[in-house]
């Protein structure tokens, strides 16, 4: 017994001995504060959607880094404007994009035109603030400090000058990728997509210039929730663009303030995703969160053409705040992987009832407008109410939600078209030749915003160019 605890005892000395050895070597090789650099180079930045050029096996060096700060004026939505404060004249900020073992020379300009001063915060740089204690620099000056990258992965930056939050909410954050050494496996296209939330003095589709709402921030109660700084980002002549059998990786970030991400891109799984943009990869992932101030690297590959469609799964963010994006993929069908046939039948998700929206009485604001003032007005109603149905451009979805491009059911009969906003539509129609037979809710609007966002329908996509007044509207809803 005595020969049996002496031999366990020696086995487990060497045991210890070869782990404390093996540990050691692993430390030795994981210390990356004494990687060597080599030469010097300026870092390639760029604005969302685009990525700089993958580092490959390039040694680590010297990257000097210029980033400028600007507060501009900008689109949140179609007709609503905002004054953004940014990093490089974009939301989210430039992509940084670094190896392990660099050593960043970063200088900080904040414009002279600026109102307020700013710093920057790297999720990337262990030091005081992730260099915001270095980098507080008033408008008109600039301030420079330097860094080494020691940790590899996707990392938030943002502007950490108090109040903190509001800097963060009009759009002070970005990306800086870090990769290991021998660089990122290639992929055949590269994309930045950083989701935020903002915080308006007037609600969804308000028009004219908005100012931030501190009071709605601090409650979380966002108007809108975006990627890439505004509703139209992503999406009709701004989406990504692929082809089938390509590879897709999206470095993901969330600039909060508040609000986590639950990333999803619905027609894809992603292959692999990097959590929270570190080492860690998880496979066949449907959605990914992602936190306020945190990441994800998400890489898939494209079987079949159509239109992919970016979203944050908190849904309504995604069809009523703005939390959507596309991408567009182009190439030949593949009915092994999806046949796109269209099973027999109909479905009706929320029952055989017409559905009533809330009722909410609204004060009706008579507003003598021009006819192209109406139309623009109906864009930003067509957006926050008709746009998950019938699509950006009145398309609908095949044999589900009629389209409303070219659609002879509303340049027949007028008076039809009014009743179905007002009142809802339930039962079989035909719309230029096809059969539908779904639920549409009566909309809570007022005469005028009905009349507006018909005008828009019917100006646009090759429909009749009716216009309608809010006196039209009341003489349709007293019947």
């Amino acid at each position: 017994m005595k020969g049996n605890i002496k031999i366990l005892s020696m086995l487990l000395g060497v045991t210890l001995a070869f782990s404390s050895c093996n540990n050691s070597t692993e430390n030795k090789a994981t210390d990356t504060s004494k990687i060597p650099v080599k030469g010097e180079s300026v870092a390639e930045l760029t604005s969302p959607p685009h990525v700089p050029k993958p580092v490959g096996k390039r040694e680590a060096t010297k990257l000097k880094v210029s980033l400028e700060i600007l507060e501009l004026e900008g689109e949140m939505v179609d007709g609503v404007k905002y004054t953004y404060w940014t990093f490089g004249g974009s939301v989210p900020g430039q992509f940084i994009r670094t190896r392990v073992g660099d050593e960043v020379e970063f200088l900080l300009k904040n414009h002279p035109d600026n109102k307020l001063p700013h710093n920057i915060d790297l999720h990337a740089v262990t030091g005081p603030g992730g260099g915001a204690e270095s980098s507080l620099v008033a408008p008109g000056h600039e301030v420079s400090f330097s860094f080494k990258c020691l940790n590899p992965g996707l990392y938030v930056y943002h502007c950490a000058t108090a109040p903190v939050g509001m800097h963060v909410a009009n759009g002070m954050y970005g990306l800086i990728l870090v990769e290991p050494e021998g660089g990122l496996p290639p992929v055949d296209r590269e994309y930045y997509v950083m989701q935020g939330d903002f915080y308006t003095e007037g609600g969804y589709g308000e028009q004219g210039l908005q100012a931030f709402d501190m009071n709605k921030a601090i409650k979380e109660e966002a108007d809108y929730v975006v990627f890439n700084g505004n509703v139209n980002a992503l999406v009709n002549e701004n989406a990504l663009q692929a082809k089938v059998g390509e590879t897709i990786r999206l470095f993901v970030g969330n600039g909060g303030p508040n609000l986590v991400s639950s990333f999803h891109v619905i027609g894809e799984i992603f292959d692999k995703v990097h959590v929270e943009g570190g080492d860690l990869i998880n496979k066949n992932i449907q959605t990914t969160l992602i936190p306020a101030g945190g990441s994800a690297i998400v890489e898939f590959k494209v079987d079949v053409p159509g239109t992919l469609v970016l979203v944050d799964h908190s849904i309504f963010r995604a069809f009523n705040k703005g939390a959507l994006g596309m991408m567009k993929v182009e190439g030949e069908e593949n009915h092994q992987i999806y046949s796109g046939k269209i099973m027999e039948g109909i479905y009706l998700p929320e029952g055989g009832t017409i559905q009533q929206m809330p009722k909410k009485k609204k004060e009706e604001v008579v507003v003598n407008k021009t006819s192209e003032q109406s139309i623009n007005d109906g864009k930003a109603i067509f957006a926050r109410t008709c746009l998950a149905c019938h699509q950006s451009e009145g398309q609908g979805i095949k044999a589900v939600f009629p389209p409303l491009a070219k659609s002879d059911y509303l340049n027949n009969n007028k008076d039809k078209s009014i009743d179905a906003v007002l009142f809802g539509l339930k039962g079989e129609i035909t719309v230029n030749g096809e059969k539908y037979n779904s639920v549409m809710p009566s909309q809570t609007l007022s005469d005028q915003e009905v009349a507006d966002v018909l005008n828009y329908v019917y100006n646009n996509w090759g429909n009749d160019k009716t216009v309608l007044t809010p006196a039209d509207i009341k003489k349709r809803r007293a019947k």
